[in-house]
């Protein structure tokens, strides 16, 4: 589906509609309270716990994680809040013994994602699984074939795909009100500060014996699986495929090519590029559009996340972080009065005027644009709509903004990208890169 096609067949949804859904099995339970597992309890697992505490009519019924020290964490977390879960080592354990749930969320690392997740959908449970999907694609597509076979849900945690910020600029800012024109250009990036290796309490090392049977070589490892290539896909995959993903769904699109660079500049003692820059180039019915993408890991000062789309009638700087987020129109463009009489965006204050002998020092360059803001707020977790949106689908009030099928065809881009890097050459892509 292109990007025009796309719009067509949305434009008529509110900001908080869903869109690019995979309609519920007819098997699935239709029960008011829904019981959760999580599968694992790391510094994500607990972002996901957080975001689903105050949602009403669930009951976590189990914690799985092979670290007795998150497990446990977890369990007393839950306890807090009104959950008796029971904790366990072992995934297999768990879906032999908690006969009664209906889902479970995938916190694990990337490399076992597919695992959990086949096995949770194969037991009748749907499924939560972060993103990445994998880190090796063949596996990401095995979590789809087994989605269709079993019929289960299996939502892919791009978060962005349900925050009713993000859905209002797709739908209503590109798609009805068409604010900024053909879009020629994206940028985007994730930029973060030096940090140092994850420690552990001594007392609560894993036995070697343990970490070997599930696949760690030691605590080390185990700590900073992020880095290292049999666990993870680096930066790019923990931070880059959620923009990426955001580059793609709103044009509608999927790239033609992807050419990067990048290296272990910084810490030479892990495996994986701490930065990466890469250029995609993508065919939309309007024209050719570029977007160049970075993510550095030893500054973050000043630079924030963020995706930004420039089209020749304006432009949309898009982030989690409301304060980031900004519109800017092109002083050619038409005027947006209507669309701010409408509650489509907010005009801001107006820049203060050049002090005495400021103003434009060269004939080529533009007069500052207007500046807008999206008048929709998000005051939850960044992470609870998505969460809500998969407990809706369960109960068939709903499609999932982000099925398994969706999001293969969104990381595919993203896997390339490390190829990209060790060819040190533009890679294209085929449609059966897009297909699981």
């Amino acid at each position: 589906m292109n990007r025009r096609e796309f719009l067509n067949t949305s434009l008529m949804a509110g900001a908080g509609a869903y869109v690019l859904g995979q309609a519920p099995s007819r098997a699935q339970e239709k029960a008011d309270v829904i019981n959760i597992a999580i599968i694992g309890v790391g510094s994500q697992g607990k972002t996901l716990l957080n975001a689903a505490k105050d949602i009403p009519n669930i009951s976590f019924k189990a914690v799985c994680d092979i670290w007795e020290y998150a497990r446990t964490y977890g369990e007393r977390w839950l306890q807090k809040y009104g959950h008796k879960p029971t904790a366990y080592e072992n995934y297999q354990d768990m879906l032999e013994k908690e006969k009664d749930l209906h889902a479970v969320i995938v916190a694990s690392p990337d490399f076992m994602h597919a695992e959990h997740a086949n096995a949770a959908m194969k037991a009748g449970k749907h499924v939560y699984c972060e993103k990445m999907m994998s880190n090796d694609i063949e596996k990401a597509r095995s979590i789809v074939r087994t989605m269709k076979e079993t019929g289960k849900l299996c939502q892919i945690g791009h978060q962005r795909r349900s925050n009713p910020r993000y859905l209002h600029a797709l739908n209503n800012l590109l798609g009805k009100a068409k604010l900024f024109g053909r879009i020629v250009n994206i940028n985007g990036q994730w930029n973060r500060s030096v940090s140092d290796e994850l420690g552990w309490p001594e007392k609560y090392t894993i036995a070697p014996d343990v970490l070997k049977k599930y696949g760690y070589d030691d605590m080390r490892v185990f700590r900073n699986w992020r880095w290292f290539k049999k666990y993870g896909g680096g930066p790019i995959s923990d931070l880059g495929a959620h923009q990426i993903d955001i580059f793609n769904w709103f044009l509608g699109a999927h790239p033609k090519s992807v050419m990067a660079s990048g290296g272990t500049d910084y810490y030479k003692n892990l495996e994986w590029y701490d930065n990466v820059m890469a250029i995609y180039e993508y065919d939309t019915p309007e024209g050719k559009v570029r977007a160049f993408y970075q993510v550095l890991t030893a500054t973050g000062a000043g630079g924030g996340y963020f995706e930004y789309f420039m089209g020749d009638q304006g432009s949309l700087k898009m982030s989690e972080s409301a304060g980031v987020t900004k519109i800017y129109r092109e002083n050619r463009a038409p005027e947006w009065k209507q669309w701010v009489e409408k509650g489509l965006i907010k005009l801001d204050a107006p820049a203060a005027a050049p002090s005495a002998g400021g103003g434009i020092t060269d004939a080529r360059e533009s007069a500052p644009p207007e500046a807008y803001s999206i008048p929709v707020v998000l005051d939850k977790p960044y992470h609870t709509p998505h969460i809500e949106n998969f407990l809706d689908a369960i109960r068939g009030k709903g499609k999932l903004n982000c099925p398994a099928d969706e999001a293969f065809r969104s990381e595919a881009a993203v896997f390339k990208v490390n190829e990209a890097v060790l060819a040190k050459k533009t890679l294209e892509f085929t449609p059966q890169d897009f297909e699981a």
